[in-house]
């Protein structure tokens, strides 16, 4: 993570992989006018360190001058193009092969072609390093193309945040910070996860995520994701772990604007918890904390026993059922306690006592996140 002025950026593209992509448009050009001596044309001044790349693993004889336009204040592309420095010799006949840095919402595209149509250029194709497919909304064509990215705000590798981050040979994508706390609440059946979760969901104004809900939604309302997940389930076999990403996704885009997330019953693997940070790390933020609520079996079991007299749920009311419910949590889904460990995340909350007593507990957890 950097920080430039006042905002934060994450890595995003490495110098590796820049190469790559420079490397694949040289390749095509060259390949397309083998030994025409084109005109390459740099867009400062972005397209600075991406023109000097470019022309030094140029194969064949070619020639680079570069014009200067300006259309960013700060991370938003203006309206108002300004041309501040223009071309200084005679491209009349002349292969232009324009080098842009990236192209968004092509505004300053247009301008090129504007310019270039004066000059009177026998062919002019468009080359940009990056392209935001989301948000191009011009007709112009774009010829070569090193790499599809996100519509999201970059620096490095001659592209800048107020004049910083052009120097840096990576590119970094600015990082909209979520100020959410996002937990998931572990623990076996009967720890009590959902009673605390409803007490904590108030307290902290959480979105309570349950998968249970979320399935039992998506296939009540014949959902698309419902409908699919329904037909794993009447085959007898699991729900891809994408499936319930997904869902979860959807969930999480439903309060975008939320203080924050409480996972109850996901992730339930170590692939379902890498699923899960990258789901929040799609979304600017994070899981905090994986707080789990210990109790010993034996109150598990009985506590159970007890709920099965009401719950109306058969696999409540048979201690048999109950122990291997148990076994299946321990040697299936606590090593995503491993997980967050590693990650120095995984907090241990004694789950017996009171309602009232645990809660306090899990909230002096909190508090300190």
């Amino acid at each position: 993570m950097i920080k430039l002025h006042d905002k934060y950026f994450k890595p995003f593209i490495s110098a590796k992989d820049i190469e790559t992509a420079v490397d694949k448009l040289v390749a095509e050009i060259a390949n397309d006018f083998g030994d025409e001596i084109p005109v390459f044309v740099g867009i400062l001044n972005g397209s600075f360190m991406f023109a000097s790349d470019f022309v030094k693993k140029y194969p064949k004889p070619c020639e680079v001058t570069f014009i200067k336009l300006a259309s960013y204040e700060g991370v938003k592309s203006s309206e108002d193009i300004q041309r501040l420095i223009g071309l200084t010799q005679d491209l009349t006949g002349r292969t232009v092969i324009i080098l842009e840095d990236i192209i968004d919402t092509g505004k300053t595209l247009e301008e090129v072609h504007r310019i270039f149509k004066n000059e009177k250029v026998n062919t002019l194709k468009i080359a940009t390093l990056f392209y935001k497919p989301e948000a191009y909304k011009k007709d112009f064509k774009l010829h070569y193309i090193g790499m599809e990215i996100p519509n999201k705000f970059i620096v490095g590798y001659g592209l800048d945040y107020d004049n910083l981050g052009r120097d840096l040979p990576e590119v970094y994508q600015i990082k909209e910070t979520q100020h959410m706390t996002n937990l998931v609440l572990f623990g076996p059946p009967g720890a009590g996860k959902g009673t605390q979760a409803n007490f904590l969901k108030e307290k902290y104004n959480l979105v309570h995520i349950s998968t249970g809900d979320v399935f039992r939604y998506n296939i009540k309302n014949e959902t698309a994701l419902g409908t699919l997940a329904k037909s794993y389930i009447d085959k007898g076999a699991l729900v891809p772990d994408q499936v319930t990403i997904d869902m979860l996704n959807a969930e999480v885009e439903k309060n975008a604007d939320a203080s924050g997330f409480l996972f109850d019953g996901f992730p339930r693997t170590t692939a379902q918890a890498k699923a899960l940070d990258e789901l929040m790390d799609t979304k600017d933020s994070q899981i905090n904390a994986m707080i789990a609520l210990e109790v010993e079996d034996e109150v598990l079991v009985q506590r159970l026993l007890e709920r099965g007299k009401t719950s109306g749920r058969a696999d409540d009311a048979d201690e048999g059922v109950i122990r291997n419910r148990l076994k299946v949590y321990y040697d299936e889904t606590a090593i995503v306690a491993d997980y967050y460990t590693a990650q120095n995340k995984f907090i241990a909350v004694d789950g017996v006592g009171s309602i009232e007593e645990i809660t306090e507990r899990l909230s002096t957890v909190i508090d300190k996140l």
